[in-house]
């Protein structure tokens, strides 16, 4: 494990890291809270079904809805904005990693997501 010194406003930290190989990263599957746990989360039954219908775009961080631009049916260009997703006093715009359809939209506007939850389905 390598110790680093780090300075956040002012404060200063020491924190640890530690390097894992493929095997230790293939065989975590803890819970969020443990230190050194994998914090990824695995798609719901429902998340998986959309997985196969297409290319889900999920939230990559917790936040809540602004608006959403899309609706489904809706044909993007990658690069094009899907919704706005408000996380840490910020605005962050979803943006279509490529062209496509939109399959479906899984939030509405003021609706709370976690990381990795599913916004929309492209196709």
């Amino acid at each position: 494990m390598k110790k680093y010194r780090v300075v956040v406003d002012g404060t200063e930290y020491e924190i640890g890291i530690e390097a894992m190989d493929s095997a230790e990263l293939a065989s975590n599957t803890g819970s969020k809270t443990e230190p050194g746990k994998d914090i990824s989360q695995k798609p719901s039954v429902a998340e998986s079904k959309h997985q196969t219908a297409g290319e889900a775009i999920r939230s990559p961080m917790p936040g809540n809805i602004l608006s959403v631009v899309v609706e489904s049916g809706s044909a993007v260009k990658k690069g094009q904005v899907l919704m706005i997703l408000e996380a840490m006093k910020m605005e962050n715009e979803i943006i279509a990693p490529r062209d496509g359809v939109v399959a479906s939209v899984n939030v509405q506007s003021g609706m709370a997501v976690e990381t990795g939850s599913v916004l929309c389905v492209l196709q």
